[in-house]
């Protein structure tokens, strides 16, 4: 499992969303909007599913 992140517009840093999932089930869902409180500018910040991405401790995506 892992954090569902995206990019804060204002800053350029990864900021959690809240939302918990593995990669492969975030993949399968259907494509969403959401907003999500930034810690960092203290800024609601909306997003659409293919903006973001799971971030799971232990598991890198090799470059390509």
């Amino acid at each position: 499992m892992g954090m569902v992140m995206v990019k804060c517009p204002q800053t350029g840093h990864a900021i959690p969303t809240g939302i918990q999932t593995d990669r492969e089930s975030f993949g399968r869902r259907a494509v969403f909007f959401s907003r999500t409180r930034c810690p960092i500018c203290r800024t609601d910040h909306g997003w659409f599913a293919r903006e973001a991405w799971v971030d799971e401790p232990g598991i890198r995506i090799a470059p390509s």
